[in-house]
Parts: structure tokens; C-alpha cells; sequence
């Protein structure tokens, strides 16, 4: 299990991203959070194993029908273990 930041930049906000992505995290088994950032881009941690988490940055690069997805950063942090996957506000 190893934990990791994702900042996902491009038309990220308003499309659905943040509900899409806590779907297919649950839909996974993944946990940790998303949210929106200020700079209107999106952050997300995320705990998992290797595969699952390979699994949830592929889908992170396209993201939902209506998203633009320009960069997508990923940084591995400490380990944080996390109850659910949860958006916060």
C-alpha cells in the first residue's frame, strides 16, 4: 500500500471530475480525497496498492466525458492510511 498526490490540471472544474473520480476510486477500493484547488485545478491523495492506484491515474489522465485534462502530476508521499474516499469541500 503506498499513498500518493495527484494535482490534475486542465478543464478539471464544472465537469463532473471530483463525483466521477470518488466513483471509479470507490469502484476500485481506493481511499483518500479530492478537491477543488483555488487555481482552478483539482488535488487528489490516494491510497492503494501499485495496480490499483495505475489503474485510478490512468483513468485520472481523461477523467469524465466533458473534462480537458492538460497535465496530470503525481507524487508519491507518505503513507496515509484513509477510512472511504471522500470530496471535500
Amino acid at each position: 500500500m503506498k499513498t500518493i498526490r495527484l494535482t490534475v490540471k486542465g478543464k478539471v472544474q464544472g465537469v463532473y471530475y471530483r463525483a466521477s473520480a470518488k466513483n471509479k476510486a470507490s469502484e476500485l477500493g481506493i481511499t483518500g480525497w479530492i478537491k477543488n484547488l483555488p487555481d482552478n485545478n483539482v488535488e487528489i491523495k490516494a491510497t492503494a496498492t501499485d495496480d490499483l492506484l495505475k489503474q485510478f491515474t490512468d483513468w485520472c489522465r481523461r477523467g469524465p466525458l466533458r473534462a480537458v485534462v492538460n497535465e496530470l502530476i503525481i507524487e508519491e508521499i507518505p503513507f496515509e492510511p484513509f477510512n472511504d474516499f471522500r470530496i471535500m469541500r
